[in-house]
């Protein structure tokens, strides 16, 4: 349910559970986790995160969740793995993105959305507690005040006020999502071995 596609430099990963809502179960968040560890030793120059259907991912898959997936150390573990990425890393997004899926876009270096996608992390509502590292992730893009509106006030965005917010970075058309993502890409796979990983540290520190 996870495909990854090598082009040259270029990595694409794409959630493939559209009849679900692209919800995350064990085994997805494990193979995720394996092809971010194997990026780590590869290094592409680039890699896009996708989904198929219109929704990016509901996040967890209820069953698993209620069984402690919600809870796992895996979710986590999967997005600091992409934040440690060396590469440029875009999280194109097909649709809503809700939940624990959130880390994972959080943890990109840039998030592209279609115009119909929805944003929410229903932590509140549902009693949990959100992936350790998200909220400091949510706060460098947002702001305090509008995490807390998320995070404590369940507030649901949609993309528009997702990009006014600074969550998304552009939103685009359904048919040039990946396109846009791979123009995105073009000086990162041009660029000489280690420079992109040379200018992520600069940025960061």
């Amino acid at each position: 349910m996870i495909a990854l596609d090598k082009d040259a430099g270029l990595w694409t990963v794409t959630l493939q559970r559209a009849d679900k809502a692209n919800a995350l179960t064990g085994q997805m968040l494990a193979d995720l986790d394996a092809i971010m560890a194997q990026a780590a030793q590869e290094q592409p120059r680039a890699l896009i995160l996708t989904g198929d259907g219109k929704v990016f991912s509901a996040g967890a898959d209820l069953d698993e969740a209620r069984l402690g997936l919600a809870t796992d150390p895996v979710w986590d573990r999967l997005s600091n793995r992409i934040a440690a990425l060396p590469c440029l890393t875009i999280a194109a997004l097909n649709g809503t993105l809700a939940g624990g899926a959130m880390g994972m876009a959080l943890a990109c270096d840039l998030r592209i959305a279609v115009a119909s996608a929805k944003f929410f992390y229903p932590v509140m509502r549902l009693a949990y507690a959100p992936q350790p590292a998200d909220p400091a992730r949510l706060v460098a893009l947002i702001g305090a005040a509008r995490t807390k509106m998320i995070l404590l006030a369940g507030t649901r965005i949609d993309a528009v006020r997702a990009y006014e917010w600074g969550l998304i970075d552009e939103v685009v058309e359904p048919l040039d999502l990946i396109s846009r993502a791979r123009i995105l890409t073009a000086d990162a796979l041009h660029a000489v071995p280690g420079h992109g990983a040379r200018l992520k540290s600069m940025i960061q520190s």
